[in-house]
């Protein structure tokens, strides 16, 4: 995933930096992405996301807002209102290079800000929330007893996430005062709401009074046992892929048609865990998948084996090659399912340093409908010229009888 490193002016004038996050192949829609109070662009569920949207061809916008992370400017300085002002100076500067955002995410008070922005970024066609409060001022719980320091002094000094920052009397004010009922009523957006009901930095009923507020279409999907932060990598994936589906449907995204005969490309293969096995699969914008291995061998079992996916191309192979000859024929073949096992652990396999060069493969091939004994053995005839099988028959033995 190319990346590109990027700073543009906020709402004061002060150089916000950014990373926008660019598929490899055709741009298809871009998303901007908003984070949580007082955390960054870089934070695991930031970068999980983006990664899972730009490889299904959406460009992806992640900025640190005034004050924080890399970019210039006082937080102290900072309001509610100033945040989604820096929303829409990352618009207007998505929209100058070409790259209007047709899609909204925030997490958490990022969550709230994208709810109050989108009626400015008229180019949005969808919004995403993660953990968002359904009132803004939900943050000032997290003050505790400097709330009365800040009401006597007119700031203090508050330690968030283990790091000390200086809130001030305005920040407090504004997002006291910020409502989103208004803004979700009238969003006219598709909207998502992703929560966890444990979530003890925000509740779920935040999640219940969004949901409530809005219009149709929206969709809520739980986060289960998540926690605020999204900090765990299989949470963090869910949310990828939630959010990467629900998106399609709303921003109708149309990559160009090959021309016939055109090679069907690279199959993009990206580690989403390095502190296990899993891995993205990403065949053109809209075919995902994942490969991991057993959690005996040490992955999380949250998709095939390379072996699998090994005997899963066979057997697809398999199927649309019969398919394809029985409809030409005009068979009554009313339906096909092909059984293929292959009897090697790759986990075994990849620390092992056997000299085996020949692997069979078990292909067992189900037929529907009313043929006759000549039909049925024609198309396991068939079976045998399939692409994939052939392909594997150059290395392979590829044994294949039909099931009774």
């Amino acid at each position: 995933m190319p990346t590109e490193r990027i700073t543009f002016s906020g709402h004061d004038g002060n150089k916000l930096a950014a990373r926008l996050d660019l598929p490899d192949g055709p741009h298809l829609a871009t998303a901007l992405f908003a984070h949580c109070f007082t955390c960054s662009k870089d934070i695991p569920a930031a970068r999980r996301i983006s990664s899972r949207l730009a490889s299904m061809g959406i460009a992806v916008l992640r900025f640190d807002f005034t004050g924080l992370g890399h970019s210039d400017g006082e937080f102290g300085n900072t309001t509610f209102t100033s945040n989604v002002a820096d929303l829409h100076a990352a618009a207007t500067m998505l929209d100058a290079r070409g790259m209007a955002p047709d899609l909204l995410i925030g997490h958490s008070l990022g969550g709230a800000a994208v709810l109050r922005a989108a009626e400015g970024i008229p180019s949005a066609k969808a919004v995403a929330t993660i953990g968002a409060p359904f009132s803004p001022g939900h943050v000032t719980h997290n003050f505790g007893e400097a709330l009365e320091e800040i009401a006597d002094k007119g700031k203090a000094e508050v330690c968030l996430g283990g790091r000390p920052f200086v809130i001030k009397q305005d920040f407090v004010n504004d997002v006291s005062q910020a409502k989103l009922s208004e803004a979700i009523a009238g969003l006219k957006r598709a909207l998502l709401v992703l929560h966890a009901p444990t979530d003890d930095v925000v509740g779920i009923e935040n999640a219940s009074e969004i949901f409530l507020a809005a219009k149709h279409p929206k969709s809520f999907v739980t986060l289960d046992d998540a926690d605020h932060l999204i900090s765990r990598a299989e949470d963090a994936e869910y949310a990828a892929e939630v959010i990467a589906t629900w998106a399609q449907k709303y921003l109708k995204l149309s990559p160009p048609a090959p021309s016939i005969g055109t090679p069907e490309g690279i199959v993009r293969v990206s580690e989403a865990d390095p502190k296990g096995f899993l891995q993205d699969v990403q065949s053109g914008p809209f075919h995902h998948t994942l490969a991991d291995e057993p959690l005996v061998y040490g992955g999380t079992n949250k998709g095939m084996t390379p072996y699998g996916f090994l005997s899963a191309g066979l057997g697809a192979c398999t199927s649309m090659t019969i398919r394809m000859y029985a409809r030409r024929k005009k068979w009554p073949l009313t339906g096909i399912w092909v059984d293929v096992s292959h009897d090697k652990s790759h986990a075994q396999d990849a620390g092992s340093r056997s000299d085996s060069k020949v692997d069979t493969f078990k292909r067992v091939i189900h037929l529907e409908g009313a043929l006759d004994a000549e039909q049925r053995q024609r198309l396991l005839e068939i079976a045998d010229k399939c692409p994939v099988h052939r392909t594997l028959e150059q290395s392979s033995v590829v044994e294949t009888v039909l099931a009774e």
